[in-house]
This record gives structure tokens, C-alpha cells and sequence, in this order.
């Protein structure tokens, strides 16, 4: 009989990743899945309000995660593994609706695929209007 373990990191300024252990034994399961999302770590831009950019659909196996910008103060609308994974990143208002495949290993990588998908304020004007508009965070990094 082995155990699998799905751990979710983040620190809750843009950084956030997923790892999947298995093993005899459910505590070394857990050391190897912290491990793995150690080394799956993932960086995002937070956009104004704590949301994100623009609508996405991430898509893995049957699942299909779709998330949408919402406005400062209605908080998480999205539940399960999509939770996690946006409280963990530092994501604050967002709805989302999970289509298809519920299994939580799918969900967590279909929101992986989601996330990745997005582009920062500066690559959406520059798809938009043709020029760069250069924000503060992005001033600042500079």
C-alpha cells in the first residue's frame, strides 16, 4: 500500500507552486511532495485590487478552471484546490468555476496552467494599443 500526498506552497507576494509525493509511509510522502513544490515554484504579477489581469481558462486532463478578475472586497469566490493555490500566490479578488474532472490533482494543475497564461498590465497594452505602458511595480524592479 503507498500513500500520495499534493502539497501547495506560496508566500503570498506572487510566488506559488504544487508538488505530488508517494510513498510507503503518509510523513515521507509529505517531505517528498514539500520537495517537489519547492522546485515547482512559479512567479506572477498581482495586478491593482489584488486580483489578476484579465480572464483565463486553464485546461489539464478534463479539467477546465476558469478565472475571472473581480473587483477590491469580494474576495475568493472559488473553492478546493483553486483556493489554495490563489490565497498561497497572494491573490485576493478573483471568481472562479472549475468545468469537468474535480480531481484535486487536476484542478492543481489546470489553475497552474491558468496562471501561467496570464500577462502583466504593460504586455496587455502593448498587444492592445501597439505601446508600452510602464507601471510602478515594474518602474520599481527596474
Amino acid at each position: 500500500m503507498r500513500f500520495s500526498a499534493l502539497v501547495v506552497i506560496g508566500d503570498g507576494k506572487g510566488r506559488y507552486g504544487y508538488g505530488l509525493g508517494k510513498s510507503g509511509e503518509v510523513p515521507e510522502a509529505i517531505k517528498k511532495a514539500i520537495a517537489s513544490a519547492r522546485k515547482n515554484l512559479k512567479k506572477i504579477e498581482i495586478a491593482k485590487g489584488g486580483t489578476i489581469t484579465h480572464p483565463i481558462k486553464g485546461k489539464f486532463g478534463a479539467a477546465q478552471v476558469f478565472l475571472k478578475p473581480a473587483p477590491e472586497g469580494t474576495g475568493l469566490i472559488a473553492g478546493g484546490a483553486v483556493r489554495a493555490i490563489l490565497e498561497l500566490a497572494g491573490i485576493k479578488n478573483v471568481y472562479s468555476k472549475v468545468y469537468g474532472s474535480r480531481t484535486q490533482a487536476n484542478v492543481v494543475k489546470a489553475t497552474m496552467d491558468g496562471l501561467s497564461q496570464l500577462k502583466t498590465y504593460s504586455e496587455v497594452s502593448l498587444l492592445r494599443f501597439g505601446k508600452t505602458v510602464e507601471t510602478k511595480t515594474e518602474a520599481e524592479a527596474k
